[in-house]
């Protein structure tokens, strides 16, 4: 039994339940289990524009199974299970389908991977699937279905490693807005300092840390801002300087702002 299974989708035309590929991935501790990748007749019009993104037209469906030929598969492969997918487009076009083509909705538990990945790399400029792929080094064919489920449940793989955040808290809700930063000590060596934190949460220990000492962490940078600090934990390597949150402090800075940019492991020696 997997832990998870990932589904892709590529559809035809404008209509979601016209699902032309699909692509299911099943991961079992943080490995490919299974993979599952079929063409699909969608019963409906192929237009110019789908076929430019994923280069699948009639003639590749020619003589291909309908949704309706495939339902059980899908079903046999999802129900039951947590289901990841980048974005819920995938879960729209399924439920689509089962409508449609006059099948069973398909029971399964959705997790969404770019809310994970809005969660565990939030500095990023782009949480799409294509970037993550560069950014965590996943080989990645975009818009392939298969290739796009096994990239799909990388980030969740990757995000579980990065954060230590299970599977069964990744489908729990985040932390609520009140509970993000906390409230500053009444006096310390950072009390008055607007804190921004590069790649660390606003809840974890760096925060926690920062509260303590007296500074007021805050949720991004912004003219307010009197620090920015770089987590220990912060995904970008030795291409930190190229990050939204680093280069906004930095062009702050040369319209005249007060903010320091210091290292986590500066500050504390310091603090």
């Amino acid at each position: 039994m997997p832990d998870f299974v990932v589904i892709d989708v590529e559809t035809a035309c404008a209509r979601i339940s016209s699902i032309c590929q699909i692509g299911i991935v099943g991961f079992r501790d943080g490995v490919v289990a299974f993979e599952y990748e079929t063409l699909v007749d969608p019963c409906d019009e192929f237009s110019a524009f789908n076929m430019r993104i994923h280069g699948i037209s009639c003639d590749h469906v020619l003589g291909k199974p309908t949704f309706a030929d495939i339902h059980a598969a899908v079903d046999g492969h999802l129900a039951g299970r947590i289901t990841v997918a980048h974005s819920f487009f995938d879960k729209g076009a399924l439920a689509a389908a089962c409508r449609v083509h006059d099948r069973a909705a398909i029971d399964t538990t959705w997790l969404d991977s770019v809310r994970v990945a809005r969660r565990a790399w939030p500095d990023l400029p782009s949480h799409r699937l294509n970037a993550l792929s560069r950014f965590l080094g996943v080989r990645h064919k975009h818009h392939d279905a298969l290739s796009d489920a096994r990239a799909a449940g990388m980030v969740v793989v990757r995000a579980i490693d990065h954060t230590g955040i299970d599977l069964k808290g990744w489908l729990a809700p985040p932390p609520s807005r009140s509970g993000a930063s906390p409230r500053p000590a009444a006096a310390g060596p950072l009390k008055g300092q607007r804190i921004a934190i590069l790649g660390a949460p606003r809840h974890g220990e760096l925060a926690r840390f920062l509260a303590d000492a007296g500074g007021r962490v805050v949720a991004s940078v912004g003219t307010t801002t009197t620090m920015l600090v770089i987590s220990n934990d912060q995904p970008f390597g030795r291409f930190v300087h190229a990050s939204p949150a680093y280069r906004r402090a930095e062009a702050l800075r040369r319209e005249g702002m007060a903010i320091e940019i210091i290292a986590e492991d500066d500050l504390r020696a310091r603090a």
